[in-house]
């Protein structure tokens, strides 16, 4: 199980390299959208705010979300460290996200361009 803090540690990484890939900047610079990433077995509650290229984070809940991220907190972690892809703890159940298929599927864009497969 990985502690809030983990999680806040790996959504900041993730969120260093977002912003320091012109290139995901540029492409993602007219895909502003709220991002809410939840763990489900410890008390961590996170929001993406992505406007205009610029990925920021903040600690707590937002109202309406594009998307929401839900999964337990070791899964959390690994993923936005880059440990795992989101494609096999989505395949297998452990990892929800809700929103738009389009939306869903530029998520795990973002996600290969930062960590790779």
């Amino acid at each position: 199980m990985a502690t809030h803090e983990e999680i806040n540690e790996a959504l900041q990484d993730f969120t260093v390299s977002f912003n320091n890939n012109d290139r995901l900047r540029l492409m993602n610079r007219d895909w502003n959208r709220v991002v809410i990433v939840k763990a489900t077995d410890v008390e961590s509650v996170h929001t993406w705010i992505l406007k205009n290229g610029e990925l920021t984070l903040q600690e707590g809940l937002t109202a309406d979300p594009d998307l929401t991220v839900i999964s337990d907190s070791e899964t959390l972690a690994d993923i936005f460290y880059g440990d795992v892809t989101p494609i096999e703890p989505y395949n297998n159940g452990t990892l929800r996200i809700i929103g738009t298929e389009d939306d869903i599927t530029r998520l795990d864009f973002i996600c290969l361009m930062i960590w790779g497969e």
